[in-house]
């Protein structure tokens, strides 16, 4: 009778130069002591992968070091990193408090999932600290905001809110998914906690999906350790895998896809048919001021824009932006083109759209690193056919 044993990997002395991948969720121990010092961290290594495998240990290593932190950690997704961070700081009977321009995911976990689990949230215009010290209550926990706001584009008052959070003892939560560390650094602003949906721009192929998150605190990272453990947040070793390969590339696919965010900015904006353009590096950004403070010459790879406020209009551009992915994504290496409408913020309602800026003709835009020249005669050719429906 043939026996299929497992068999040691195989011995040497070379090191591979390429992350291998592991997949394998079991790791062996030698002995019930080696087993105890593993758990105890007494010793180095991995048990189970639920508990942490290799390649989210080199991967996490990876964005540590770009956010100037060492207590990160992977999860399966960007709103896994978002729940990871909201669970470990408030409870049944406490309050947390968001921008009221929130992914729209985010948007919907403050209406609907928190409140169910006894956590009272509500949302304030983060550009306005002073509005942001008005909804704090007595039990506010957490503060979450993002830096440029998703698909507004608008600019956090990140350094009021951080000195008004120290000063209530509230931790401030940091989405630095649209910045990225190439545009900023949270710690450095005053973050308690930092959190990014690598599924975006660090990824950066539309073929992952994992989040990371980490805390100042060691105890409160350790508490978020565990509790991603205990929830089962795990990420897959072979997207861990394939994002550390992305951020070989990262910072010359932020500077490139940058450049014709610039670029097709100016372009939208001296175009007949577009009523209003957001980047946050022009100067008629409502924020202009405030982005070059936190931001400097970073100005990112995102550019919201509006065409006629008419469903026939939006369906008019998507059908004439031929070779352009329409996906409720970003962060591809090519240029996608959003409707948050229907995709982000599809759970508001009209008004509550509205009420942020979101209409029917609101696009919102990932430039990639194509030549400027293709994606400039494709939203040029989009708008046209638009401006006819509308």
């Amino acid at each position: 009778m043939t026996t299929v044993r497992r068999t040691p990997w195989p011995a040497g002395t070379e090191r591979a130069l390429g992350t291998p991948l592991q997949p394998s969720v079991v790791y062996g121990a030698e002995s019930p002591d080696a087993l105890d010092a593993l758990y105890e961290g007494r010793a180095e290594g991995f048990t189970y992968a639920r508990e942490g495998h290799p390649n989210a240990a080199v991967l996490g290593a990876k964005i540590n070091a770009m956010e100037g932190c060492t207590d990160g950690i992977v999860t399966g997704s960007g709103m896994a990193a978002v729940t990871l961070a909201l669970l470990a700081l408030a409870k049944s009977g406490d309050h947390v408090l968001g921008g009221n321009q929130l992914y729209g995911r985010s948007l919907r976990l403050f209406s609907d999932e928190l409140p169910r689990l006894g956590i009272a949230a509500s949302t304030v215009d983060a550009t306005d600290a002073g509005a942001v010290a008005a909804a704090l209550r007595p039990e506010t926990r957490a503060i979450l905001i993002e830096v440029v706001s998703n698909p507004g584009l608008r600019i956090a008052d990140l350094d009021a809110i951080a000195e008004l959070a120290k000063a209530r003892g509230i931790a401030l939560i940091v989405d630095n998914t649209f910045t990225t560390p190439r545009a900023i650094h949270p710690f450095e602003h005053g973050a308690d906690v930092v959190l990014h949906s690598v599924t975006k721009l660090m990824a950066g192929h539309s073929d992952v999906t994992l989040g990371w998150a980490a805390a100042r605190d060691t105890v409160l990272a350790e508490r978020m350790r565990v509790l991603a453990v205990t929830m089962g947040l795990t990420p897959s070793p072979f997207d861990c895998w394939l994002a550390e390969r992305g951020l070989y590339t990262f910072d010359l696919r932020y500077d490139r896809a940058e450049e014709n965010a610039r670029a097709l900015a100016d372009m939208l904006a001296e175009t007949q048919g577009v009523r209003r353009v957001l980047y946050p590096g022009r100067p008629d950004h409502p924020d202009a001021g405030r982005a070059r403070q936190l931001l400097g010459a970073r100005t990112g790879n995102m550019v919201t824009f509006d065409v006629d406020d008419s469903r026939a209009a939006a369906n008019a551009l998507v059908r004439a932006a031929e070779g352009l992915a329409f996906a409720p994504t970003l962060g591809d290496v090519a240029t996608t083109l959003s409707h948050p409408a229907t995709s982000s913020h599809r759970a508001l309602s009209p008004e509550a759209r509205r009420a942020l800026g979101i209409g029917e003709g609101t696009f919102r835009v990932s430039v990639g690193v194509e030549p400027f020249e293709i994606i400039g005669e494709t939203f040029a050719r989009a708008v046209s056919a638009a401006r006819g429906a509308g």
